[in-house]
């Protein structure tokens, strides 16, 4: 077994790799790059060598600086992780030419598999279903439109070296094809020093269901059943469970054996990942294979209760696959929700900076679980992808796994920078997520026009309203304990209040019983509210039993203004004494200032493109920038017709979010 490794990878993969590397006693050895410096993978890991600037290409993408850092540390293996070099061939064969075991298959397998072309007429060879489509390099727009329209449209443009949502796109006519063409090539030449494009047909309402195998150097193989994928937005996932609520026994036998006919017609060793598009006939077809450990891993480790990193280490030092096919189990049900740094209410525009508060839920074996690469204090930069953490419950059967999930996501508190919890939490409610009918085109239709909370209603928005009632009568009760107060002015709170919010104001009435037991009335209603004892004002997470009923919610303030989030759904609300309440109708409001003459930028990120100029006249939808942020490239169109009076930034700028682009007359 090797003594130390090094982990060619950074945040939450790299500190996943560090944790089984450390139960099986083997040293690791961290490369990061300037950004990184105070990185958590490089604080866990034994050793850390700085490898260069923060842009990948000069640093995690950078095979000279990390083959010195594995000599200079003594580092026996290299782990890549997923993205990078993970899928690199030349990086691959240069270590084995250094006699450095590269924890992953062989070069020769990278090179089949990593490179979707050829791995599609490999799998055809080996009798695995595909799906039709123009398997050669496209040269230009033009050729990509003649060849969609043979295929008929839609079809689905990919880069060869792609991955990760990056150098993809779906065009359902001429005009989406030459622009798909262009902005995937670009992406991919930007992220992979690869710009090879071909094209496809899209299964239109498809699952995404892949299987994970295993190959070893003894001609041994073993698939480790399916993970349902089917939820993503813009092609990235979003939301991963295994097994499929869709897939019977005989088609998971079926699709796990062509898998593995995959992977034995090129020797493969080590893990890989087979990805098929399934019908809703459970036809399925051969997507591609990707040669490296899946970032949706750990709900296959939940579901077997193995450790998938333990056999790609195991595998790589020369040892046998350690169970049969004939000796895996499904066990339960596993969930995983990407925690990303993006605003649901924005678009899920990427969002970087400080971790002002990160706080995960409480980690329970066997229940809940939390890979994450970032901690409370750090930062979320732009210059990498936009995961922050992932979350992974287990259930014995699908219901509780959702239910264990909703339980974490209202526990999970990140602050300073917006993320996806709001949105992942809504998802757990959405009634069609929950009977597992779902498609890669799930998001898109039952949320076509954005997430705004107004999407995600409360199941008892009253029972929200009086929990804040509550608060809010534990708050002034506070206040009348102060010290120092005037005789014949000491502070009473009344018990009558006024919860006003956008559906108008509710009455209720608090009765206390101790510091953390309240009865509040409204109407007919009466509910006994129990605080966790342990609760302080002005925590965030607080959890409360309603009769028998346990729940968490996240509670904070912004002036008077309370903020309640639970299961997706936000309340906003003022909690007034009712004499105070009968005269708010009177305060005046501020109008926000007009910016509906400015192009502003929605995220931080670089200006790659200004694609009008000054005087120019623009119609509604034409593109008037390009801005990238964490690796992808987002344009900016023109929301009505409108003539450019001034550019403010060109192109090459690192905007801040808000900043102007251009002015309009």
């Amino acid at each position: 077994m090797f003594k130390k490794i090094l982990i060619a990878n950074r945040g939450e993969i790299a500190c996943r790799v560090i944790k089984t590397a450390r139960k099986m006693g083997i040293a690791t050895v961290a490369v990061y790059s300037e950004a990184d410096r105070r990185a958590l993978h490089v604080q866990l890991a034994d050793e850390a060598v700085c490898i260069g600037p923060a842009p990948s290409k000069e640093s995690y993408l950078a095979m000279d600086k990390i083959i010195a850092a594995c000599k200079q540390t003594g580092a026996e293996a290299v782990h890549p992780g997923y993205g990078f070099l993970s899928e690199n061939e030349e990086f691959a064969r240069r270590l084995e030419e250094e006699g450095i075991v590269f924890i992953g298959p062989k070069a020769d397998a990278i090179a089949a598999m990593g490179d979707k072309i050829a791995s599609k007429k490999l799998a055809m060879q080996a009798g695995v279903n595909t799906i039709p489509g123009y398997n050669e390099p496209i040269e230009s727009a033009e050729e990509a439109v003649r060849i969609a329209r043979d295929i008929g449209y839609p079809v689905m443009i990919k880069a060869s070296a792609g991955g990760g949502g990056k150098g993809l796109r779906v065009a359902y006519d001429d005009a989406q094809c030459r622009e798909g063409f262009e902005s995937c090539r670009n992406e991919a030449r930007n992220a992979f020093g690869d710009d090879r494009v071909f094209i496809e047909k899209f299964v239109e309402e498809p699952r995404h269901i892949e299987i994970q195998v295993f190959g070893d150097a003894y001609g041994n193989y073993v698939y480790l059943f399916e993970r349902e994928c089917s939820v993503q937005r813009r092609h990235q996932k979003v939301v991963e469970e295994a097994p499929s609520p869709f897939i019977d026994p005989d088609t998971r036998r079926a699709m796990g054996e062509q898998a593995v006919a995959l992977a034995r017609a090129v020797q493969y060793q080590s893990a890989g990942t087979v990805e098929f598009v399934v019908g809703k006939d459970k036809s399925f077809y051969f997507l591609e294979m990707n040669t490296r450990l899946q970032v949706e891993h750990p709900v296959t480790e939940m579901i077997t209760g193995l450790d998938l990193v333990e056999w790609m280490i195991r595998i790589a030092a020369g040892e046998k696959l350690p169970l049969s096919q004939s000796e895996l189990r499904i066990d339960g049900w596993a969930m995983e929700c990407r925690i990303n740094a993006e605003d649901p209410f924005r678009g899920f525009l990427p969002s970087t900076g400080r971790l002002v508060k990160f706080r995960p839920p409480a980690e329970v074996p066997g229940q809940v679980r939390v890979d994450t690469g970032v901690y409370e204090g750090g930062e979320i930069s732009m210059y990498y992808d936009s995961m922050i953490a992932k979350l992974i419950v287990h259930g014995r059967d699908r219901l509780e796994a959702i239910g264990r999930m909703q339980e974490a996501l209202d526990a999970f508190v990140i602050r300073g920078i917006h993320s996806n919890i709001p949105f992942q939490a809504a998802l757990m409610q959405h009634p069609r997520f929950r009977e597992g009918r779902l498609t890669t085109g799930f998001i898109a239709e039952e949320f076509p026009h954005g997430f705004t909370p107004e999407m995600v209603p409360h199941e008892d928005p009253l029972m929200l309203r009086l929990i804040l009632a509550a608060v809010e009568h534990k708050w002034r009760l506070r206040n009348a304990r102060l010290s120092g107060q005037m005789n014949g002015h000491r502070y009473a709170p009344s018990p009558n209040y006024r919860v006003i919010d956008a559906q108008g104001a509710t009455p209720a009435t608090v009765e206390s019983l101790s510091d953390s037991r309240f009865v509040v009335r409204s109407g007919e209603r009466v509910l006994q509210i129990d605080f966790d004892p342990r609760w302080r004002l002005g925590e965030i997470v607080l959890q409360v039993r309603i009769g028998d009923a346990p729940m968490t919610v996240q509670l904070e303030r912004e002036g008077i203004l309370y903020v309640l989030r639970h299961h997706g759904a936000e309340l906003r609300a003022r909690v007034l004494p009712e004499h105070i309440a009968a005269l708010w109708p009177l305060m005046p409001l501020k109008s926000p200032p007009d910016m509906s003459k400015f192009l502003l930028s929605p995220m931080p990120g670089l200006l790659r493109e200004v694609a009008v100029a000054e005087g120019q006249e623009v119609k509604a939808g034409e593109k008037l920038a390009v801005i990238e942020a964490m690796k992808m490239e987002n344009i900016l169109r023109a929301e009505q017709d409108g003539k450019v009076k001034k550019i403010v930034a060109k192109p090459g700028a690192s905007l801040a979010v808000d900043e102007v682009i251009l002015e309009f007359e």
